[in-house]
């Protein structure tokens, strides 16, 4: 097996605070990750310390066989960074930006390198279109082109298909795929549970601690979460007194029922008692998958005391 990334003890400080606290990643060549977690949990300090734009305040371990710290500038040229705010120029065509970023690389046949990757991400026809004019999806694809011009041996993708449309998220997850199937490895971060699904490996974290890391079966079957189905009318008013019910973990609603979930079967069952006698509610029990999970790990982590990492 060999590691494309491989790090121990990762931390990043603000002000004092730990933003990232002792992560460690170990990410095989050619899979594909799945980073999540809520908003402001250390996702995106985390990959910029991947790839050499920030540096750790202590941690150790290798990204594509270089030393973290010590060949941070190597890395660089080796990794291709999807930010989550579209980063090109907007007053220049596709071709312009793509021939741009190859020049900042010192490609050499520059003219011929964009020219394949117009036409890998199929821009070819759009080309000479300006960045400014481009939808959501194009403006996605065109980020992508510009993070493999130079092919790298890593893809860190931080939110890549927030604002785009589930056709072009479909598109750009059948060209991720291509490429690992290609040996380029990928660590991408998500809060859409249906991408989720599509990666090799899922790892989820808050506070800047690592949750829970595994495949999606294994990440569900580790939580062990009792699941219960409720449908009926006016479901809105039940969720705030079941939340607060001995028991349950979490209460969310997926479309004309709601989804609680517990840890404890019987307790969350004896919770759910007097619902289940109720001739308006019908109960079931139900399978947990990954959206009940994190839901349930997202709540754990807003009663963490250690607070919300920026």
């Amino acid at each position: 097996m060999t590691l494309s990334i491989d790090v121990t003890g990762l931390t990043k400080r603000y002000g004092g605070r730990a933003v990232v606290d002792n992560l460690s990643i170990q990410l095989e060549t050619g899979r594909i990750c799945g980073f999540l977690g809520p908003n402001g949990s250390g996702k995106t300090t985390t990959i910029r310390m991947l790839c050499g734009l920030l540096t750790p305040d202590s941690g150790a371990g290798t990204c594509l066989g270089l030393d973290l710290i010590r060949e941070a500038a190597q890395i660089k040229r080796q990794v291709g960074y999807m930010t989550q705010r579209f980063g090109l120029y907007e007053d220049l065509t596709i071709r312009e930006n793509l021939d741009f970023v190859a020049r900042m690389f010192e490609l050499p046949q520059r003219k011929q390198t964009v020219n394949q990757t117009l036409e890998r991400l199929q821009l070819t026809d759009r080309q000479h279109q300006l960045a400014a004019a481009l939808s959501g999806g194009w403006k996605q694809r065109l980020a992508l082109a510009a993070c493999l011009l130079h092919e790298p041996r890593l893809l860190l993708l931080d939110e890549p298909t927030a604002g785009v449309d589930p056709k072009a998220r479909r598109d750009f997850w059948d060209e991720i795929h291509r490429l690992a199937a290609a040996g380029i490895t990928v660590l991408v971060s998500t809060h859409y549970m249906d991408e989720a699904a599509r990666c090799h490996e899922l790892m989820y974290i808050a506070n800047g601690h690592v949750l829970t890391r595994g495949t999606q079966t294994s990440i569900v079957e580790r939580a062990g979460l009792a699941v219960w189905s409720i449908a009926g009318a006016n479901l809105e008013a039940l969720v705030a007194p079941i939340k607060a019910l001995p028991g349950v973990l979490s209460v969310s609603a997926f479309g004309n029922t709601l989804h609680v979930a517990g840890e404890d079967q019987a307790l969350l069952q004896a919770s759910l008692a007097p619902y289940r006698a109720r001739p308006d509610l019908q109960l079931s029990p139900s399978q947990a998958d990954l959206e009940d999970v994190f839901i349930s790990l997202m709540d754990k982590a807003k009663d963490s005391p250690q607070g919300v990492a920026a």
